[in-house]
């Protein structure tokens, strides 16, 4: 068991939050993180009509009494299911834990808030975590240049975004991209974080819904095979380095646009992905964690093995203290 701010804010034993990921953040997968002592997600808009969010929650609840939340995504969608009706679901189920990512949650505040929610916005950068503070939320996960999914448009890792995040609010921080091992949690701690946001290390777990051909392909790969797309049409993605991926970044070379880039970028072509196991059957998000994925553990098993490995971590710079310390001693 670890404390911070974020274990305290939420009611969990460890710092670490299993982030929203579209066609993975499902009951299984979240009910096990959040069993195994962390903060497992579930995405709403991967559940589509609010009746589905609604048999999600209760499927979660089913697996685990701990505490779990659900992602209400805020990034532009042609979807024709507004965020209000997938709130209006969550309150009358009880969850009381939401992260929201995308643009500004502002818009969705007062429901939240009055309705008891804990609310934890992911941003990709400073500026965007001072304004989700001053909106009222109750913390940030700040995003560097590694993570899968939507990096933002500052290439700056999080190495760099880590601490400058907590200089410039006073609520809990949470670290996101390129954490995969124990020695990484423990580093965003030391950096000041209060905790971690994991996404790409939890696809490759046995409760995760994704194919076990996309599971190789991450033990498989290593830190050049995941590629920013999206750019030009300012909404910027990392994403597995294949096939189509390729396409895209083509297109882009040529100056196409949104409209010539939607039948490429589409996240229902995922679904070939995850279910089917045609790693190039679309564009997935991927960090370039993915290099330190080397097996497919369970949940449990992996939030051992990060734990035991961030006291390992903390124990061998103390040792490392301990003799600096006694070399000055001795002169």
């Amino acid at each position: 068991m670890i404390r911070t701010r974020f274990t305290e804010l939420v009611g969990i034993e460890y710092p670490l939050m299993l982030g929203g990921m579209f066609q993975v953040g499902r009951a299984e997968l979240a009910a096990a993180v959040s069993e195994a002592g962390g903060l497992g997600t579930i995405t709403s808009v991967t559940q589509g009509e609010p009746e589905n969010l609604r048999r999600e929650i209760r499927r979660v609840k089913s697996l685990t009494k701990k505490p779990f939340a659900v992602n209400l995504s805020l990034f532009p969608s042609a979807r024709p299911i507004p965020n209000e009706a997938y709130i209006e679901v969550l309150l009358e189920e009880g969850v009381r834990i939401v992260e929201t990512s995308g643009r500004s949650p502002e818009p969705i505040m007062k429901p939240l808030k009055d309705g008891g929610c804990i609310v934890i916005h992911k941003v990709p950068g400073v500026k965007y975590a001072k304004t989700a503070e001053r909106v009222g939320v109750d913390a940030v996960s700040v995003v560097g240049f590694e993570t899968g999914g939507h990096p933002g448009m500052e290439d700056v890792g999080a190495v760099v975004l880590i601490p400058r995040t907590v200089q410039a609010v006073n609520i809990p921080v949470l670290a996101g991209g390129g954490f995969a091992t124990g020695a990484g949690i423990a580093a965003a701690l030391a950096l000041g974080a209060d905790g971690v946001v994991m996404g790409t290390r939890f696809m490759a777990v046995k409760e995760s819904i994704v194919h076990d051909n996309v599971k190789q392909w991450m033990i498989n790969a290593d830190e050049t095979q995941t590629t920013i797309i999206q750019k030009t049409i300012k909404s910027p993605s990392r994403v597995a380095l294949n096939a189509v991926a390729r396409q895209v970044m083509e297109l882009e070379k040529e100056g196409k646009g949104l409209e010539e880039l939607l039948p490429y970028i589409t996240g229902q072509r995922s679904k070939a992905v995850y279910f089917d196991g045609d790693v190039d059957g679309g564009v997935w998000s991927c960090g370039q964690s993915v290099a330190l994925v080397e097996d497919v553990p369970t949940v449990q098993e992996l939030m051992q093995r990060l734990f035991r490995e961030a006291e390992e971590t903390v124990a061998r710079l103390n040792r490392i203290f301990d003799l600096t310390q006694k070399f000055i001693r001795e002169g």
